[in-house]
């Protein structure tokens, strides 16, 4: 299939790419480079041997969007450009509202114009808002405690909408948990615009010697060792799940939503003595106040996605940890 990217030149979208070609599908990336760089372009083509067409452009540009689908004719669309920083999203709301929403909307009205019927959405764990029970299944509440997650949560909707609408358009929802790791080449991974939002590239760049110490938000929670515990997965596997979204959406109508993560809850101490026992390094870190909205614990049911997908995370956290350090320390400033 032609599959068009959308932010496929970021950290999930690039791996995505490359399993894609792996599996015998034709990638096309749009992307503006707001959070990534066209470096990873040049490496996508070193790992794979295939050069990948890229289109530099916003999507919510719907006459670029138009004139990208006049030019290629795609038989699905993985929707992975938005912002994504939880914080900066209380900041400044509106800014991720528009972006965020209008990007869907106007993917959604080329490809009912260009009979496209496939689509994939990078949707995201923080739709269950703040979880009563875990690990979380599909079926729970959902609701949100910032604006990146409510444009997670509205995305879903309207595209659940638009397929009900719509007898021909098949809609999968992944619902990512924490994506951590890189290419086994070290040759793409993780790149943040500044500090980092995220714990493992916070974790690496304190290991190369970029940031002075860790800071652990809290140490007091009702959890083994205090720390907060999420579902880790590695990038590598969320991207199959990639394409097996791609093949399951080719094949069914309507809508589904899939949790992607491993089912198995590590805290962030658990992290950090994993990572300095794999690399042999020492990472210091520092016990911050809790910050707001952070909870407990968080991790997934896999079984719909293993059971439906046929899809499951191959590798553990020893892998997570070595790959993360491997692209670091051979990209110490990243793609620059």
């Amino acid at each position: 299939m032609k599959v068009l990217l959308t932010g496929g030149a970021g950290y999930i979208g690039s791996h995505t790419c490359i399993e894609l070609i792996k599996a015998g599908h034709t990638p096309i990336i749009a992307d503006n480079f707001d959070n990534s760089c066209p470096e990873v372009l040049n490496r996508i083509k070193e790992i794979t041997g295939q050069e990948v067409r890229l289109y530099e452009l916003d999507v919510c540009d719907g006459e670029a969007v138009d004139r990208m689908f006049v030019e290629n004719d795609f038989d699905a669309v993985i929707h992975f450009a938005g912002l994504k920083a939880v914080g900066e999203s209380c900041a400044v709301p509106l800014r991720y509202y528009r972006n965020n929403l209008d990007s869907t909307l106007t993917l959604l009205e080329v490809m009912k114009k260009y009979g496209v019927q496939n689509f994939v959405f990078s949707s995201s764990a923080t739709v269950y808002g703040v979880p009563e029970r875990v690990p979380l299944v599909e079926g729970m509440p959902t609701g949100c405690t910032n604006p990146y997650g409510w444009t997670k949560l509205m995305n879903e909707q309207i595209l659940t909408d638009a397929s009900a609408a719509d007898s021909g358009l098949s809609v999968v929802l992944l619902r990512y948990f924490n994506p951590i790791g890189a290419h086994e080449s070290g040759r793409i991974g993780e790149d943040p615009n500044g500090i980092p939002n995220n714990l493992m590239p916070y974790i690496t760049q304190v290991a190369a010697g970029k940031l002075k110490e860790l800071g652990v938000f809290g140490n007091d929670y009702p959890t083994h060792d205090g720390t907060g515990v999420r579902d880790y997965i590695h990038v590598v596997d969320l991207a199959v799940a990639h394409v097996k979204a791609i093949d399951y959406a080719a094949a069914h109508k309507g809508t589904e939503i899939f949790n992607i993560g491993t089912g198995t809850g590590y805290s962030v101490l658990d992290i950090v003595n994993t990572f300095m026992r794999v690399n042999d390094l020492v990472i210091p870190y520092s016990i911050k106040p809790r910050r707001p909205g952070d909870i407990a614990e968080c991790y997934a049911d896999p079984s719909k996605a293993a059971e439906v997908l046929g899809w499951k995370a191959e590798r553990g956290l020893e892998e997570m940890c070595r790959d993360s350090w491997n692209w670091q320390s051979h990209n110490k400033n990243g793609y620059k």
